[in-house]
């Protein structure tokens, strides 16, 4: 189990010298509000007890080293903006957020950084996110900067965007930048104005990873983006003030959808229905009805199987296989899609024996190693103590 005061053991073995500052940031599950982040929607992510520590300490000279707990020899940090042919190394992250740091808030020093890690990469949970956040929180103390987490998870969103190549929406760096221990997000992608709420009594969320790397493709993912605005353009062409799929209601879809190309109404449809699914979630949470919160993830993942089409076999199956088991409530792929992870609402007095019961079979119809664990929800980023 990952811990501060690994990271630090492990900085003075690699570096031969202190760490002058250590920041975490967290995983996250996005409960749903899948692919609305980026249409200016609401979402509803949920940080997780899984963290990324990076511990800094500054150098003489401008230069940049990294390493982390799965890659122990030191390597330079190269900057390489536009230039990343689709290949996206760890350490490109890191790079990312000193590129944003210096265009946004100005010099950064040359710094040594050693990373340690529990959140599952490729899984749907964010694993990039809390990369960012943690070296954007490390290098400001580093720096004797304020810890403002809303303008640092836009840092990490510039960086993701526009130096490693993938047009992510806000959702991810704002859980991993701004989330508070024991609740959910409510966040608005617009106005980044988040409202805070906890989970119901005896609710547990229980995280399923297929054992399967997501297989969405950086093209894949912005070919998606690219429908939605081609979709609000087409929308926007009858109604001028649309500006994103936000702004369509259901009855101004149902007039111009046939104005648009298959899939890219396809696509359209499930974003404006999955836009109303946060709200609707936090009303169910707020009156304890956690079965009306598991049919939203039902719908969801149905909606993001057949419309958005980012589902996949293994997917569906652990859905599948979680339903069944009496104690769920509803199950549904979180994240970007194709492979990763799902979750499901389950009663929290029987997390363990749902866990003992749909693992294995999960893993006998699909001959893949999974993990299940359950979740809770966790704080932020933030500097650990000394």
């Amino acid at each position: 189990m990952a811990s501060p005061a690994l990271i630090r053991d492990q900085f003075r073995a690699l570096y031969g010298r202190e760490a002058t500052a250590v920041a975490s940031a967290p995983g996250r599950v996005n409960l749903i509000g899948e692919h609305t982040d980026y249409n200016d929607g609401f979402v509803l992510p949920m940080a997780i007890d899984r963290r990324t520590w990076v511990a800094v300490a500054p150098r003489s000279d401008e230069r940049v080293f990294a390493s982390s707990s799965q890659f122990p020899d030191r390597q330079e940090v190269l900057f390489r903006h536009g230039a990343h042919a689709g290949t996206r190394p760890w350490n490109e992250y890191i790079a990312g957020v000193v590129w944003a740091m210096q265009s946004s808030v100005g010099a950064v020093r040359g710094f040594d950084a050693h990373v340690v890690s529990d959140v599952p990469v490729g899984a749907g949970l964010s694993s990039s996110a809390a990369l960012e956040l943690a070296v954007a929180c490390a290098l400001s103390a580093m720096h004797g900067a304020r810890w403002d987490a809303r303008a640092m998870a836009m840092l990490g969103q510039r960086a993701e965007n526009e130096y490693v190549g993938v047009r992510c929406g806000i959702m991810d760096q704002m859980a991993a930048a701004a989330s508070r221990a024991g609740s959910v997000m409510l966040l608005d992608c617009r106005s980044l104005h988040a409202t805070y709420a906890p989970l119901p009594p005896g609710l547990g969320v229980v995280v399923m990873d297929t054992g399967v790397r997501r297989a969405l493709s950086a093209s894949e993912y912005n070919d998606r983006r690219d429908a939605c605005e081609r979709a609000t353009h087409t929308i926007a062409e009858t109604w001028p003030a649309v500006r994103a799929l936000r702004d369509v209601a259901p009855d101004m879809f149902a007039q111009v959808h046939t104005r648009m190309d298959p899939l890219v109404e396809r696509r359209a449809r499930h974003v404006i229905g999955e836009m109303q699914r946060p709200s609707a979630m936090t009303h169910a949470f707020a009156a304890g009805d956690v079965r009306a919160a598991g049919a939203l993830l039902d719908d969801s993942h149905a909606s993001l199987r057949d419309l958005y089409e980012v589902s996949s076999s293994h997917l569906d199956i652990v859905c599948e296989e979680a339903r069944l088991h009496p104690a769920c409530y509803g199950a549904r792929l979180t994240g970007a899609g194709f492979g990763g992870c799902a979750i499901a609402f389950v009663d929290a007095t029987r997390v363990d024996d749902f866990i003992a019961s749909v693992q294995p079979r999960y893993e006998g119809r699909t001959y893949k190693k999974s993990s299940f664990f359950a979740a809770l929800p966790s704080a932020g980023a933030h500097m650990e103590p000394q």
